[in-house]
């Protein structure tokens, strides 16, 4: 029997994990028993996710990790992501995520040459997604500092009426890729109200 533990992760509170659900009919449909799903809302860049660790310490030998991409179990940087998948490799675990080609079963029948060179291609797979994985976290983040920076900026101007100034701020937020959140925090606005000022810019811009 193919038995599947499945982590599903978004960032902040205000997301929302029923896109991710799709992963538990499609892992039922090729014949996984799930033994355990693991819902989290916390940052990929975070080790302080109670959900993850209860799956690692709850995994068994041949067990499956499923998540919908490589990203929803981590955002580390490298050296710590490593740590992290060996963690679950030590617990005799399998990945099983998209853009991450297993070659475990093939390396396990190899011997000599092939089994070094598949297990080095596999290590080399499984780097590059984490590796991407953090960097679009970083890019992300750079965005939203920028964003803040304008945000701050923009305060420095005068003759424009309060609500105006602050509507332009919360463009910029949203636009950095800033959560409605921490627009709100930002601009001392309620979240309502950014959605409303977001929801217009783009009615306007598209």
């Amino acid at each position: 029997m193919k038995i599947a533990r499945i982590y599903l992760r978004v960032s902040t509170q205000e997301q929302d994990l029923s896109r991710q659900e799709q992963i538990i009919e499609n892992a039922k449909a090729a014949g996984f028993y799930i033994a355990g799903i693991y819902k989290e809302k916390a940052s990929g860049v975070s080790l302080n996710r109670p959900e993850l660790l209860r799956m690692i310490s709850e995994l068994q030998t041949g067990d499956v990790v499923i998540a919908e991409r490589i990203d929803r179990i981590s955002r580390l940087p490298l050296p710590e992501a490593e740590k992290l998948i060996a963690s679950i490799r030590e617990k005799g675990a399998k990945l099983s995520v998209p853009g991450i080609v297993d070659l475990s079963e093939l390396a396990v029948e190899a011997d000599g040459m092939t089994k070094i060179v598949l297990d080095s291609v596999q290590d080399m797979l499984l780097k590059l997604a984490l590796q991407i994985a953090h960097d679009d976290y970083t890019t992300r983040r750079d965005r939203q500092q920028q964003g803040i920076a304008l945000a701050k900026k923009a305060k420095k101007f005068t003759g424009r009426k309060p609500n105006e100034l602050v509507n332009k701020n919360i463009v910029d937020l949203r636009k950095a890729g800033t959560t409605i959140n921490d627009t709100a925090q930002l601009t001392k606005s309620s979240v309502s109200h950014v959605k409303s000022v977001w929801a217009k810019y783009k009615a306007v811009s598209d």
